[in-house]
């Protein structure tokens, strides 16, 4: 088919184009990566209950094709959302695609980086490689003009900090998007400044508050002037640059970056607000080059939506050497509190702490208190001398470790985990990582990560998975060594540019390659926001090591990527787990009322949606890089859908 615009980024669009039924156009959607703007992840939809949840059958799956294996794979984090009678998703390689909701059938794919059916030229001079994209965002205008092109568009970034918008009917780029930057069909992060080096890429989504697109950038906190954080918000139709909001104080910029927003957004649509979930400042782990107040650096930030001004903010982590991020959007919802409806953002931390606020004006809903932390011997540095923690709700992972309670297999490995835990610096949370190696418990895995929470508006009850993994961490003087001739592994090993050491870590794990961290490696809990107690915390998924996947009633539980969904007959839909599996479990008691195999890892959100009167449960199953490499394991591309018989 030819592209409306004159592009040739629509590479295919199947028979059933203009074919979708009614029924799936005017059934319950799913439409951000939260399903609601402020990302509760709650559908009220109820025809699958925990009495019918074992009847489940997978309906259709889709496979995009876009798969790269390790080294240097594809992670398939995608939420889907389903709007407008399609379901849409993103590809590690950077494609969009439209299905069918009720076959999995293609409707259209975008690409980028297809050469043009009539000019032979892509719309990017670039090769696609291996990079997240957790989600995409729906626009439309308030009276759609049926069969006039771009009234409703959907938005996506890349790894090269670009915004595309594409006509959500038929995946042609919207040319008058970006067009005045003279590219047409985009906006892009290259074309401002970054006040700093490295990548701007978009890996999540952002939001759509009214007419304006704001999105977020991750950023390379291993330098020391890293490009800033930046958040802009783009008019929806022209692209023009609405305002931008640097996290970074101006007078600072030359100094350090990021404090970036690498996670997902979540949005107040009638106050006009858009909340940040910071990370820390760069670089990771060394913070001599930044001593000096970054009150929007791992914080939760609420900016005004019409002027990119702040409204509010709150730092939970001062003066960060921990690597504590901000792993995702702040659940904007109404919880019952003292007998009163409270508008409230929940946010989710590293650390194990949900830390409540209300809405509108940042007051926190539980009180905060200051708790005395364990300084640094880095000379060039200083760690804060306290931190906050907040006295409700209950903590939702681990947060100390015992020298008795380390795991091991055998005496000689569980000997070998008490040995190191002896050499190492610990002292209890916020030990930092210096000249001499530390324990950090939470790691900078989590406790909390993205997509990592929802909430049941009828119970009152918020549920959250946990990953409780510790890591070892030093910090190791680089001398003369040239910062490109050090080591680099991960986020944890890597020379931290411009600065005078490097980090050196690992997850604290035994020689059988197992974690040294107390079981369960992870949780899935409910707690009650009434109160903020914890009603109820489970073992979280299996683990194989060995060829072996260990028993459920082992409870060990497994390290997770991704989140729940919650549904309105009180079934929590998760996979998350390294076991390869997703799950329904019963939001009143905590037990497991169902589960399925899926073809790979299950590292995302399911989503919940209507079509053709049936309910639908779907799951991004690719595997994880990074996750995939430790164990050894395949990657794949596969989108699974799940339904009641017909």
């Amino acid at each position: 088919m030819k592209n409306l615009f004159g592009f040739g980024a629509v590479m295919a669009v199947a028979a059933v184009s203009f074919s979708i039924s009614a029924t799936a156009q005017s059934g319950a959607d799913w439409r951000n990566f939260g399903n609601d703007s402020g990302g509760s992840q709650y559908s009220p939809l109820d025809q699958i209950t925990a009495e019918n949840v074992a009847d489940l059958e997978v309906a259709w799956t889709h496979r995009s094709g876009d798969v790269k294996q390790n080294p240097g794979g594809t992670s398939l984090q995608v939420v889907p959302i389903h709007v407008n009678g399609l379901l849409y998703y993103c590809t590690p390689l950077n494609r969009v695609f439209a299905l069918d909701p009720a076959t999995g059938e293609q409707v259209w794919v975008f690409d980028p980086h297809a050469p043009d059916a009539e000019t032979g030229d892509p719309l990017i001079d670039s090769e696609p490689r291996p990079a997240t994209c957790r989600g995409v965002m729906y626009w439309q205008e308030d009276d759609p003009v049926e069969g006039q092109a771009c009234q409703k568009r959907i938005f996506k970034g890349d790894f090269l900090g670009n915004m595309w918008a594409m006509d959500a009917d038929t995946g042609a780029v919207c040319t008058d998007f970006g067009a005045e930057d003279g590219h047409p069909g985009r906006v892009s992060n290259a074309d401002y400044e970054m006040h700093g080096e490295g990548f701007a890429a978009m890996p999540s989504p952002g939001a759509v508050v009214g007419d304006v697109v704001v999105a977020a950038q991750a950023s390379n906190d291993g330098i020391q002037n890293a490009s800033d954080g930046f958040v802009r918000g783009w008019d929806a139709r022209t692209g023009e640059l609405k305002w931008e909001f640097d996290p970074i104080p101006a007078d600072r910029r030359d100094q350090s970056g990021a404090a970036n927003v690498w996670s997902t957004l979540s949005a107040d649509q009638e106050r006009n607000l858009v909340f940040l979930p910071t990370t820390s400042p760069s670089t990771d782990y060394y913070g001599g080059g930044r001593r000096f107040p970054i009150p929007y650096a791992t914080a939760l930030v609420a900016l005004d939506t019409l002027t990119g001004s702040v409204v509010w903010h709150y730092q939970t982590v001062r003066h960060d050497l921990f690597d504590y991020d901000h792993v995702g959007h702040p659940l904007l919802v109404t919880i019952m509190k003292d007998g009163e409806p409270r508008d409230v953002a929940i946010l989710q931390t590293k650390m194990g702490w949900l830390f409540v606020f209300d809405r509108a004006t940042g007051e926190p809903i539980w009180p905060i208190e200051e708790m005395p932390v364990p300084g640094t011997n880095i000379p060039e540095d200083e760690a804060a001398s306290t931190q906050p923690v907040p006295t409700k709700p209950d903590a939702f992972a681990g947060q100390n470790i015992d020298r008795d309670d380390l795991f091991g297999l055998t005496p000689f490995d569980k000997g070998w985990c008490q040995s190191r835990f002896d050499e190492m610096r610990y002292e209890g949370m916020y030990t930092p990582p210096d000249l001499r190696e530390a324990l950090l418990f939470p790691s900078a895995l989590g406790g909390g990560n993205w997509g990592g929470a929802a909430f049941d508006p009828e119970s009152n009850m918020l549920v959250i998975k946990a990953e409780n993994l510790a890591s070892r961490l030093r910090l190791e003087p680089k001398g003369d060594t040239p910062d490109d001739e050090v080591n680099r592994i991960d986020y944890l090993t890597r020379p931290l540019k411009d600065t005078p050491y490097a980090a050196v870590g690992e997850v604290f794990m035994s020689p059988l390659g197992i974690p040294c961290t107390p079981t369960p490696w992870g949780t899935l809990s409910a707690i009650d926001m009434t109160t903020g107690d914890l009603k109820w915390q489970i073992p979280l998924g299996q683990i194989k090591r060995f060829g072996v996947t260990v028993p459920a009633s082992f409870g060990w539980g497994s390290p997770t990527t991704g989140g729940p969904a919650i549904t309105g007959s009180g079934l929590i839909f998760i996979a998350s787990t390294m076991d390869s599996k997703i799950r329904a479990i019963d939001l009143k008691t905590g037990e497991e009322a169902w589960q399925a195999g899926l073809p790979n890892m299950g590292h995302s959100v399911p989503v919940t949606y209507m079509a053709n009167g049936r309910q639908y449960v779907v799951i991004a199953a690719g595997g994880s890089s990074r996750v995939s490499a430790t164990i050894g394991a395949e990657l794949s591309d596969h989108v699974v859908a799940f339904a009641l018989p017909e």
